[in-house]
């Protein structure tokens, strides 16, 4: 193991005897938010601490291993042992290692994923639609909840824009990769001479802001305004002006909400969304400004991107930011997402591991 891990792993060690104590006091004990806050520590800590002391059983076990293996009475079982220990020391060091990595706040959140059509007209409009279906499928597959918050149909079908909320455990965490420019390839329904047409999606994923946060929203920088929803959203929705949008005047940054039966309850959505929008422009900026000081190989999120292409005549899938190519185009649209959001994931742990090396080096 790199010594840069191992001291970091031993400063773990330290922090659970801390963390113990504190939590033994009475004052802390009283102080709900406080004890909370502490008590959610404890338990990161516990476990890489817990994964430590394994590690070091193991080193132990395989130090002995090799003393007896001088022994030729124990030499089979030693061999046996070292074979075993080393097997499991590796296994052990990659996952101490990706336990090490910074953790983003917002990961664990719930998200909103807003799609909007792009180049391309019709096919575009399409696009977005099948986009859509591919997280919802994928959400379904894995036990999340998707509601539409708005949605902006287009003639032909598909979507000009729509706005998904996703609830679940981890959203945020696993589709933030998500976002930028997703390209796609095929031969359109209206075409009658078989070419293959290119159009292009932007894809935004949010982390969905705590619920008190967007109170902080200054109401003289708003301005709400309530319209008449419109498409399918049942008798009851098209008689009265429930659809609520917000704009905030600083930035122009607009948000609506249609889907609920209350103007109340469409308010309070817009209202997230619309937080979530500012809050996402303020990260945009500050990742486009680390991007220029380190080229990431996920990219800076940003919406202008080029990301990903969806070949439909070679049924072939394509992430250009980790040179990921699958042949399983279908299976993909139909929420088989699993793949490329781990390699995804993956690439992003190697790159952090990367960065806390040279911190600890430099």
């Amino acid at each position: 193991m790199k010594p840069f891990l191992r001291s970091q792993l031993e400063r773990y060690a330290q922090r659970l005897g801390e963390l113990n104590f504190l939590l033994s006091r009475e004052d802390i004990m009283s102080d709900m938010a406080q004890y909370r806050r502490i008590s959610v520590e404890h338990a990161e800590v516990t476990q890489v601490a817990g994964r430590y002391a394994r590690y070091q059983q193991r080193e132990a076990d395989l130090a002995g291993a090799r003393e007896m293996l001088a022994d030729p009475d124990m030499a089979e079982m030693a061999q046996e042992e070292i074979t075993s220990a080393e097997a499991e020391l590796l296994q052990l060091e990659d996952e101490l290692q990706r336990l090490l990595l910074p953790k983003d706040p917002d990961d664990a959140r719930n998200a909103f994923v807003e799609i909007r059509a792009g180049t391309g007209g019709d096919e575009s409009a399409l696009f977005a639609g099948d986009l859509t279906r591919m997280y919802t499928r994928y959400a379904a597959n894995v036990g999340w909840k998707v509601e539409v918050v708005s949605e902006n149909a287009a003639e032909l079908g598909g979507y000009k824009e729509i706005v998904l909320r996703i609830e679940g455990d981890h959203v945020y965490g696993a589709l933030k990769f998500e976002s930028g420019g997703h390209r796609v390839q095929r031969v359109p329904a209206t075409e009658t001479q078989g070419r293959i047409h290119t159009s292009a999606c932007t894809v935004a994923v949010m982390p969905e802001p705590d619920e008190h946060e967007a109170i902080k929203l200054n109401p003289a920088d708003l301005r709400i305004d309530t319209f008449r929803a419109s498409g399918a959203g049942g008798q009851h929705i098209n008689k009265t002006d429930s659809a609520v949008r917000v704009v905030h005047l600083p930035t122009g940054i607009v948000a609506e909400c249609q889907d609920g039966r209350s103007q109340h309850s469409n308010k309070a959505k817009a209202l997230q969304v619309l937080q979530a929008r500012i809050q996402e422009k303020e990260r945009s900026e500050r990742a486009a400004k680390e991007a220029a000081l380190r080229k990431g190989l996920i990219g800076s999120g940003d919406r202008s991107d080029r990301i990903r292409t969806y070949n439909f005549p070679q049924g072939r899938l394509t992430d250009h930011r980790i040179n990921l190519t699958l042949y399983k185009l279908l299976a993909v649209m139909e929420g088989d997402l699993g793949d490329v959001l781990q390699a995804l994931q993956h690439a992003r742990e190697a790159e952090q591991l990367e960065e806390l090396e040279m911190g600890a080096t430099g």
